[in-house]
């Protein structure tokens, strides 16, 4: 009897192991991409709630060099993953996942981070100038010449803090401005040419302090996308992600468990 009861003991342990794994198993993987004068580090507190909740998490190269050639390389690693995708965008960000989910079977949403969502022959300047309030364009430091051809562009490091990340320690937001990635300044002008927002859910947070992007841009576009629910942080600057991980990853959780 005492060894039949320990075989049926570890029976029941084992099926409950196959059923929490079964359930891990059929959780999107989310796939998350940067923004311009951010890089992956950027999602750290974000990564590490969606893992601690069960959820494999990518993030993926952004270049920043352009909108197609950004989308091209995020596609393929949406491609990689067997098994459907939330896709996820900061600032920039949003412009090339707009682009890379376009005909991607896989991704099941679309969660925009203080990003940008543009219609078809829009562009990140356009769509930043259409409102007031962005007050990024005197904080650029003098354009970097390529030997390529084109310029690079980043915030200069000592007005990094108050235009990038005003709400997120001093002393990180000056790690952010020593460790930002630049952005091609054709990128920012280059048209979206197929949003798959259009016919993919969509999920916008963003803060209501944001200096980069009006505020009102992201309202604006949030409503066009037919957004399933935005989340407006009061308080909260360009980096949402950063200083609010937790209302951030609530929200692609969100997106993850919709129908």
């Amino acid at each position: 009897m005492k060894k039949l009861m320990m075989r049926g003991g570890l029976m029941l342990a084992a099926g409950m192991m196959a059923s929490v794994a079964q359930a891990q198993a059929v959780k999107p993987t989310v796939v998350l991409v940067h923004g311009a004068f951010a890089d992956s580090a950027s999602w750290n507190g974000v990564i590490a709630v969606l893992e601690h909740d069960g959820y494999r998490v990518i993030a993926a190269p952004d270049n920043l060099r352009g909108v197609r050639a950004d989308a091209d390389v995020v596609a393929d690693v949406v491609k990689s993953v067997s098994g459907p995708v939330v896709l996820v965008g900061h600032s920039y960000g949003g412009s090339v996942i707009s682009e890379a989910a376009e005909g991607a079977g896989n991704v099941k949403a679309l969660v925009y981070v203080s990003a940008f969502a543009p219609e078809a022959g829009e562009t990140a300047i356009g769509l930043t100038g259409k409102f007031p309030g962005s007050t990024l364009a005197p904080t650029l430091a003098p354009p970097v010449k390529l030997s390529s051809g084109g310029n690079d562009l980043y915030i200069q490091q000592d007005l990094f803090p108050a235009q990038f990340a005003a709400d997120v320690p001093l002393a990180s937001a000056r790690l952010m401005a020593a460790g930002q990635r630049p952005i091609a300044e054709a990128a920012l002008g280059e048209p979206e040419t197929a949003p798959a927002w259009k016919h993919t859910p969509s999920w916008f947070i963003y803060g209501d302090a944001d200096r980069n992007i009006p505020p009102a841009a992201m309202a604006f576009m949030a409503e066009r996308a037919h957004s399933r629910q935005t989340v407006v942080v009061k308080g909260a600057s360009h980096v949402v992600m950063v200083s609010h991980a937790m209302e951030v990853a609530g929200l692609i959780e969100k997106a993850a468990r919709a129908d």
